[in-house]
């Protein structure tokens, strides 16, 4: 182990008022992560993918040293024929709603662009400092094009409202909303 010079910072250690708000926080979001999963049937992202393996919740106490919360949807993440939605609930950077899409995927562009969801243009498709917080992303259609026959990352920020049933409801809207795009005939679906 190495060693620290730090001192501990016992106050924030014993401040259980603190850490009692954030662990409901978390739950509060777990919640609302459940609701959206349950809104939502299996059937409909077979639609996506034959190969859906449904919904799964995961958390994590270390994403730039903030703690975060994932809803996978569809959890198809083959590289080729693969889709993902996935809700990121990073605690001080803020709520996102991705896409992955498999290399032989349509990629429907216009449709994605026009519910204000930007493209990942980071190498790394799961590197999320880089595509949040340095902004590696575009909503520019020619640099998407250039880019099509990728693996490819659709992000947009959720706005969230301090009720969470309103929250889990936009969410399963915006669900919905996607799994129409990715639904759209092929002929639709790839400008």
């Amino acid at each position: 182990m190495e060693e620290s010079n730090e001192l501990l910072d016992l106050d924030l250690w014993q401040n259980s008022d603190l850490i009692r708000r954030q662990n409901f926080l978390k739950s509060q979001f777990i919640e609302i992560l459940e609701d959206l999963a349950n809104s939502i049937s299996s059937r409909d992202f077979e639609k996506i993918s034959p190969r859906s393996r449904g919904s799964k919740i995961s958390k994590g106490n270390d994403l730039l040293g903030l703690p975060y919360q994932v809803l996978d949807m569809i959890r198809d993440f083959n590289s080729l024929e693969g889709a993902n939605i996935r809700m990121l609930n990073w605690f001080g950077k803020g709520f996102f709603v991705t896409i992955l899409l498999g290399k032989n995927r349509a990629n429907p562009i216009l449709p994605l662009l026009e519910q204000g969801f930007h493209f990942g243009m980071s190498d790394n498709k799961w590197d999320y400092p880089e595509l949040i917080l340095n902004n590696s992303q575009t909503r520019d259609p020619d640099l998407i094009r250039k880019r099509d026959g990728e693996f490819s990352l659709w992000i947009k920020k959720f706005e969230l409202d301090k009720n969470p049933k309103i929250n889990a409801f936009s969410l399963t809207e915006e669900v919905k909303k996607i799994l129409g795009i990715l639904q759209l005939p092929l002929e639709q679906n790839r400008n």
